[in-house]
């Protein structure tokens, strides 16, 4: 993973700021939003060769979050079943896990950022121009008002954070409704983002964005990362 003093300067701002401030907690699902109308998530594709890890913070490895992020993204989105399918690219950029230190003074707050892109499988392209960046924090409770490098493990950390990231993806989408048909007026097709042959589209999807990673085929298509050098 790549040191944080060669981190981006701009990203280790936002981490900067993240250990100060407090998030939405995700942990509860609540109401599926009518915003999303006829949505239903398809593919994703998750990396985090690259996340830089911050100052004071334990370490993970890219597969860890892969996994946590990809749970928790079918546990949120699998609800939602509309006929209009979309893809999304999650790219992991940094991270701090809080490590056990003096309360308040030292002790820091874990904090996750992730870029994210939305692709329209009918449209065959990209939803937003650029992705989109999250922060998300750790949720403020009793073990973390103190801080959770006291309290809790790496793996609760993690878990924590991947259910604030996937939410703030939520309402991400919610505030753009136009993206999405109302519920019910969607056609799904026939045939849906051939891995075999859409070259364009999928290295736009995993290489661009994303370079490399893992790929979670969630509807039964069989996508697999695109071929280096091809789209």
């Amino acid at each position: 993973m790549t040191a944080f003093p060669k981190f981006r300067p701009a990203l280790g701002g936002l981490l900067a700021l993240a250990v100060l401030a407090a998030c939405a907690s995700g942990r509860e699902l609540r109401e599926e939003r009518a915003e999303l109308g006829d949505f239903r998530l398809a593919h994703t594709a998750i990396v985090a060769d690259n996340a830089t890890r911050g100052p004071a913070s334990r370490s993970a490895e890219p597969e860890e979050w892969e996994e946590v992020l990809t749970t928790e993204l079918r546990r949120r989105f699998d609800r939602y079943q509309g006929n209009s399918l979309y893809h999304l690219g999650i790219s992991v950029e940094g991270y701090v896990l809080a490590v056990p230190g003096i309360p308040v003074v030292a002790a820091p707050r874990s904090a996750l950022i992730v870029r994210v892109s939305l692709f329209d499988d009918a449209a065959g392209g990209r939803v937003n121009e650029r992705p989109h960046m999250i922060t998300a924090l750790e949720s403020l409770s009793g073990e973390t008002v103190v801080s959770s490098g006291l309290t809790q493990s790496a793996e609760q950390q993690m878990q924590n954070l991947a259910e604030n990231a996937v939410y703030s993806i939520e309402r991400w989408l919610a505030s753009n409704p136009d993206w999405f048909p109302p519920r019910g007026e969607g056609t799904a097709p026939d045939v849906v983002f051939d891995p075999d042959s859409d070259w364009e589209i999928q290295s736009d999807f995993l290489d661009e964005d994303m370079q490399s990673g893992r790929v979670e085929d969630r509807a039964g298509y069989g996508i697999r990362p695109a071929p280096r050098g091809q789209g």
